[in-house]
């Protein structure tokens, strides 16, 4: 079926003309194919949503397509994202572009039109032409090269995500719980002895990035001193770890006890935690500190495509002995082919490496 026949038949009506749109999952192919274009070629595109409220009719439906169809070039393309959610991906497109289209196409609407809610993405979020548009916290309006106002933008790594699997939340409901029977005894000795040995708190919590670009703060026994964020600008400079990562084998700002805590792993056992409230998997990428996050190129990013785990490959078969760019597509290549069975292999795998304390630092 014609998808305006479909987007009509769910208004309990049929269309007297077809629109070429295309399908959700047409158009979500398209956004995946665009993001590559991008990544390789070092450009960016925007996604333009017109949300469509309720009252809208069919012969609304089909003077909005049209309009879409007329007022878009013939790089762009336009479809259905979800229900009544309309998409058009325009690319090597700024900000202000975008906006120019959806003010161009309300322009046209009819008065009697209940004009649908719009809203910009892009592509890279830290493209240069395009950080001042990023939605802010407070959602304000930035001033254009022009002088105009042009409204937020946001960044279209939600659009990415693959969402969680139902076996894989249910596999990390129970081996969360599990995990934190059987590491009682050790997460109550652990506590005493962080408060017994140092100052400070016996947990560390920690902003990070995890699915779709959101935050969640991570869970950790208290491994450096008090102020150890604060001296970690000065420390930059001596990383061992290549990229945006921080990693130092003779940190100054971790403890005795810290440092037996990271080379057992054990410091990251309160992330079960985070994994049964679901700010994390017990496989998947290591969630990186946002600073950290941030600073990585665009493709490199798509590890948010997924929620950030325990452990993945690159805990079990990298750590400290890999490039950066080779932990990334660590987890870029689990991210493309997620099974239980690749998870149940690689959370037995982790045991023998962090007791081995394969490349552990």
């Amino acid at each position: 079926m014609h998808l305006l026949k479909q987007l009509c038949a769910w208004m309990g009506a049929e269309p007297a003309v077809t629109i070429p749109l295309h399908s959700p999952e047409r158009m979500r192919a398209i956004l995946e194919r665009e993001r590559m274009r991008a990544d390789r070629g070092n450009t960016n595109f925007a996604l333009l949503t017109l949300q469509l409220s309720t009252r809208v009719t069919r012969e609304q439906w089909e003077q909005l397509g049209e309009l879409l169809i007329k007022r878009v070039r013939a790089t762009d393309d336009v479809g259905l994202l979800k229900s009544r959610l309309l998409g058009v991906i325009l690319p090597e497109t700024p900000v202000e572009g975008a906006w120019k289209v959806a003010r161009d196409v309300l322009a046209e609407l009819p008065v009697d039109f209940d004009p649908p809610t719009c809203n910009v993405y892009v592509h890279p979020a830290l493209a240069a032409d395009d950080v001042s548009y990023l939605e802010s916290e407070h959602d304000v309006e930035q001033e254009a090269p022009a002088g105009e106002p042009v409204p937020a933008a946001r960044s279209m790594e939600t659009w990415f995500v693959r969402p969680t699997p139902g076996w894989k939340r249910a596999v990390d409901i129970a081996g969360a719980l599990v995990g934190l029977i059987l590491t009682s005894p050790i997460l109550l000795v652990t506590a005493i002895a962080i408060k017994a040995t140092s100052k400070g708190p016996v947990f560390f919590t920690q902003p990070r990035d995890t699915i779709g670009g959101r935050r969640f703060n991570i869970y950790k026994f208290r491994t450096m001193v008090v102020d150890a964020e604060e001296q970690k600008a000065a420390l930059r400079k001596y990383s061992e770890q290549d990229g945006p990562a921080f990693k130092m084998v003779h940190d100054p700002r971790i403890t005795k006890l810290g440092r037996f805590l990271r080379k057992t792993s054990i410091d990251e056992l309160p992330q079960f935690i985070n994994v049964l409230k679901g700010d994390m998997s017990l496989v998947g990428p290591r969630p990186l500190p946002c600073d950290e996050s941030s600073g990585c190129q665009a493709w490199q990013r798509r590890r948010l495509d997924v929620a950030p785990g325990l452990t993945c490959i690159w805990q079990v078969y990298g750590r400290s002995r890999v490039s950066f760019a080779e932990w990334i597509r660590m987890d870029l290549r689990y991210a493309r082919k997620r099974s239980l069975l690749k998870d149940l292999l690689l959370i037995l795998q982790t045991v023998p490496a962090v007791v081995l304390r394969r490349g552990a630092r």
